[in-house]
């Protein structure tokens, strides 16, 4: 714990799994949520945004399964200016330790004429209704002018004082559309902390999107300007250019303390863990060059730089790996190693699996042994991940094989497929392996999901290196990413394509819980 005062405590709110989770594709299951919040809290994150209740069943039953599961953040749910959303979310709510309702409304000019079509005074009653309303289920009311940004500042000022008079404990600026420029955005907190006479009462909070890519540089001025709250995302992810990351925010506080001389509660050794676990559950691969973690983040090519670095590493790293979680992968595990050393393993990968999928995790990781000389951190990463996603999958591959190559002109999958218990087998032809393989899928699975996305990386280097595969389907509106790993580029792309279909069967659940086909 910092031994700096509260005034210079800034306050993460993460919400990779409400905001982050519209970024098209994103979506995540119960089971693949409730590991993420377990890693935010172990992170230290001091507000976890679980889901937007009334949007569906699914996201209902996430926000109470995670209000059940977290014990020292604060559980937060979204809700709009309408009692039944605000119900919902307190239902939903009802078991957390510590709850939040996080309720909004549009203010700007544009917003309120377009989207609401609502005159302001409507607006400013409404929202002073709905935070009333929000009171009489807990203290912790958070309030957000949606546009805040492009809000005329005399009715910002206005709307602001009136929802903490109402009962507001935090109110939110959002930049919704990633308009704001620093020095500007800066202003305008500025001018709510001078203008609106009982701001004192309330904490400032910002929520930037990154639309001209300056989230966390606009985030970073507001907390100079006075805001102590960030509402950010692991690895930036979020709808179109996404939100403000939140290890660039945590560790920009850390490094800088000479010209931000605030702290948060985030354990920063956390951050390389949690950014692989939202990576590998959404198929959102982060890019080489992104700071913090991405794979270049602390790799050194050119020759002036390799000297620098080894003459006294600061000359070329303003921080260290370690101070973010990421240690060298060493070749520890091998295929004579037993069980207990693979569970210690993993534990020190951040993962805590039950029996049943540790022994699955086991054999496939003896299987990947036999297949690869060096077997490192990332390989079990990558296993694991492919491991636990699918423990719910009513759609698993059995087994898979291709024909192809320069003297076959239509190359040929075979493939079985275990549908909700019973084995079926298919083979299809198409213009390449990979149409193939998903032909064949098609023929046990009819569907008209469009594919959106087709994504192939090595998990590490080397010729055996093992593939991860991303394939994004689309359908009535809607997509969904699947991921696959195997040492088998054909195999990983089919487990992918499995997967993703998986997670459509999830989301058909509320009109066709029993249907296999469109």
């Amino acid at each position: 714990m910092s031994t700096m005062s509260d005034s210079n405590r800034v306050i993460i709110f993460d919400t990779t799994m409400r905001d982050g989770e519209q970024s098209p594709g994103a979506s995540m299951n119960l089971h693949e949520k409730l590991r993420i919040a377990e890693v935010l809290e172990e992170m230290g994150v001091d507000v976890i945004e679980a889901g937007f209740p009334i949007a569906s069943p699914g996201d209902f039953e996430a926000v109470n399964e995670i209000a059940k599961l977290v014990k020292n953040s604060t559980v937060c749910g979204l809700a709009r200016a309408s009692h039944a959303d605000i119900e919902r979310a307190a239902d939903a709510l009802k078991p957390a330790k510590r709850g939040r309702i996080h309720t909004f409304l549009s203010t700007s000019p544009l917003h309120m004429k377009y989207k609401l079509q609502m005159e302001p005074e409507q607006v400013y009653n409404l929202l002073i209704d709905s935070i009333t309303y929000a009171r009489k289920f807990t203290d912790d009311i958070e309030w957000s002018p949606e546009d805040g940004s492009r809000t005329e500042h005399d009715f910002l000022c206005r709307c602001v004082e009136a929802a903490i008079r109402a009962g507001a404990t935090t109110i939110n600026i959002p930049d919704t559309v990633g308009y704001a420029i620093p020095e500007e955005f800066a202003a305008l907190i500025t001018m709510l902390k001078n203008r609106v006479p009982n701001i004192d009462k309330a904490i400032i909070s910002v929520h930037c999107h990154n639309d001209l890519g300056l989230a966390v540089a606009n985030s970073l001025a507001a907390v100079k300007a006075g805001a102590r709250q960030v509402e950010c995302t692991i690895n930036g992810l979020g709808e179109r250019a996404g939100n403000a990351a939140m290890e660039e925010i945590v560790m920009a506080l850390k490094t800088r303390q000479d010209y931000l001389p605030y702290v948060s509660n985030v354990k920063t050794e956390h951050i390389t863990k949690a950014s692989r676990l939202v990576s590998g559950t959404t198929g959102f691969v982060v890019q080489p060059n992104k700071a913090i973690v991405g794979a270049n983040a602390f790799a050194h090519e050119s020759g002036i730089h390799q000297d620098g670095m080894l003459k006294n590493s600061q000359t070329y790293e303003i921080m260290t790996p370690e101070s973010v979680g990421l240690t060298e992968s060493k070749l520890v595990l091998g295929k004579h190693s037993g069980r207990h050393a693979f569970r210690e393993k993993l534990k020190d990968l951040g993962y805590d699996l039950g029996d049943n999928a540790l022994n699955d995790a086991f054999k496939r990781f003896k299987d990947l042994a036999d297949l690869k000389k060096d077997v490192f951190d990332e390989d079990i990463a990558a296993l694991v991940d492919d491991t636990v996603v699918r423990t719910n999958d009513r759609i698993k591959v059995v087994s898979f094989e291709v024909l192809c190559g320069t003297n076959h002109r239509n190359p040929k999958a075979e493939l079985e497929l275990e549908i909700d218990g019973e084995v079926k087998r298919a083979s299809a032809v198409g213009d390449g392996p990979i149409d193939a393989a998903f032909n064949a899928v098609k023929a046990l699975v009819p569907h008209k999901a469009n594919l959106q996305l087709y994504q192939v990386h090595a998990v590490t280097q080397g010729t055996d290196a093992q593939a991860e595969v991303t394939v994004r389907l689309e359908e009535n509106g809607k997509s969904v990413n699947g991921q696959g790993a195997d040492t088998d580029t054909m195999v990983a792309s089919t487990k992918a394509y499995v997967n993703a279909l998986n997670k459509l069967l999830v989301k058909r659940q509320k009109t066709a819980p029993s249907a296999l086909s469109a």
